[in-house]
C-alpha cells in the first residue's frame, strides 16, 4: 500500500522511502530513545502555531513538483527561512511556500538554480535573500530578470527598463522549460591531484559542487549530481548531511542496495539524523525487510512523536505486513499533525477505505 512520495512526478509512486531508526546490531545495546517533541516549552493559551501548519522539506517539494535537492539549495542559500528546527528536521510555515512557488516558476523559465541565486542578487540591494520576498513582483524575458517596483521595471543594479520592454510582460510570462545548466567539470572545481588528506577544504569549491549537484538533480542527471556529491564527500570528508543526499539520489536512480548502504552510514555518523533514519527505514521496507523496517520507524517516532511523515511511513508498512488497525491509528495522527499535507487527502481516502470495508 505505502510507497514512497518521491519528489519527482516521473517517479511518482514508485519507492516507499519512510522509516527511520536503525535496529541494534547483534551484541549492541539499544541506546534509550530520546523523547523531542518539537514545542515542549508550548503551552495550550499559548498562540503557537506547532506542526499542523507547518510544511517539512519533503512535504514543500512534493507540493512544488522539484526534488528536494532544490528546496535544500534554497534553504542553505537563505531564500527559504525554516519557522522552526528540530534536529536535522526543518518545518516551514504556507509564506514560505509562497515565495518556494515563485522560484520554482523562475525555475521553470530554463534558469537553473545558480542562475536564479545569481540574477536575484542584482535585483535588490539586500542581495538574494531579499529579492527572494519579492518574488511575485519579479518578471522573466529569456534569462533576464526585472522587478516590479510601482509601475517601474528595475533591471539588475537598479537600471530603469525601456517602455518596449516592459510592455506587456507580466510576473506570470514566465514559460515552462527545462532548466539550463552549465557543463560544468567536477575536476576543474576539485581536482583529484590537488586534495590532500591534510589540506583543509575549500569552502568555495564545496559550495560550487553542492550547488552543481542541486542543478544536476533538477535537471534529471542523477548519475552526474551523485558524482559532485563524492567529490564534495572527497574534499571534506564523510558528512551525515552529504551522505544523506547522495543515498536520495541513489534512491531516485533505483539502485535500493546502493541507497540502503548509504542511508546506514549517514545513521552512523549521525544518530540523530531523522531524515535519514526515516529513509533508511522506508528502503528497508521496499526490500521486504519489514522487520527493520518497522523497528527503524518506531525508533524515529519515540525520538520524535509529533514527525507527521513518519507516522505516514509506519502507516503504509503496518497496513503492508496486515496490522490495519495499528495503520489507521497512525494514519489519523498523521493527519491530526500534518492536516494540510500534500498527502493528506490519500490519508484520508486510505481511512474512508478502510471504515467502510468494516462497515
Amino acid at each position: 500500500m505505502s510507497t514512497k512520495v518521491t519528489d519527482d512526478p516521473s517517479q511518482q509512486p514508485r519507492g516507499r522511502l519512510a522509516g527511520l531508526g536503525t535496529a541494534p546490531r547483534r551484541g549492541q545495546r539499544s541506546a534509550s530513545p530520546r523523547s523531542t517533541l518539537l514545542f515542549e516549552d508550548a503551552h495550550p493559551e499559548d498562540d503557537h502555531p506547532g506542526v499542523s501548519r507547518l510544511y517539512t522539506v519533503a512535504m514543500m517539494a512534493d507540493v512544488l513538483r522539484v526534488p528536494r535537492a532544490a528546496v535544500r539549495h534554497w534553504l542553505r542559500g537563505g531564500l527559504l527561512e525554516p519557522a522552526r528546527r528540530s534536529g536535522s528536521i526543518e518545518w516551514f510555515e504556507f509564506p514560505q511556500l509562497v515565495v518556494a512557488r515563485q522560484l520554482v516558476r523562475l525555475l521553470e523559465a530554463g534558469l537553473s538554480l545558480r542562475d536564479i541565486d545569481t540574477k536575484l542578487a542584482g535585483l535588490s540591494p539586500g542581495g538574494a535573500v531579499e529579492a527572494a520576498r519579492m518574488a511575485e513582483r519579479i518578471v522573466t524575458d529569456g534569462r533576464r530578470l526585472s522587478i516590479l517596483r510601482d509601475d517601474l521595471l528595475v533591471g539588475a543594479g537598479g537600471q530603469l527598463q525601456l517602455g518596449f520592454y516592459t510592455h506587456g510582460l507580466t510576473p506570470a510570462d514566465a514559460k515552462t522549460a527545462q532548466p539550463s545548466v552549465a557543463t560544468v567539470s567536477i575536476t576543474a572545481l576539485l581536482s583529484t591531484d590537488e586534495v590532500h588528506a591534510d589540506d583543509p577544504p575549500d569552502p568555495a569549491s564545496v559550495t560550487d559542487l553542492l550547488d552543481l549537484a542541486a542543478d544536476l538533480e533538477a535537471a534529471g542527471a542523477l548519475s552526474e549530481a551523485a558524482e559532485a556529491l563524492r567529490a564534495v564527500l572527497q574534499a571534506q570528508g564523510p558528512t551525515a548531511q552529504i551522505v544523506f543526499m547522495l543515498a536520495e539520489l541513489l534512491y531516485r536512480a533505483g539502485d535500493l542496495t546502493a541507497a540502503r548502504e548509504r542511508y546506514y552510514a549517514a545513521v552512523e555518523l549521525d544518530a540523530d539524523h531523522l531524515e535519514a533514519r526515516s529513509s533508511l527505514g522506508c528502503v528497508l521496507a521496499e526490500l521486504g525487510e519489514h522487520e527493520l523496517a518497522l523497528a527503524a520507524l518506531d525508533g524515529v517516532l519515540r525520538q520524535q512523536p509529533d514527525y507527521a511523515d513518519a507516522h505516514w511511513h509506519m502507516a503504509g508498512v503496518l497496513h503492508d505486513v496486515g496490522q490495519k488497525l495499528d495503520s489507521q491509528r497512525h494514519l489519523r495522527t498523521f493527519l491530526a499533525l500534518a492536516p494540510e499535507s500534500p498527502w493528506a487527502t490519500m490519508a484520508r481516502e486510505r481511512l474512508c477505505a478502510a471504515e467502510s470495508i468494516v462497515t
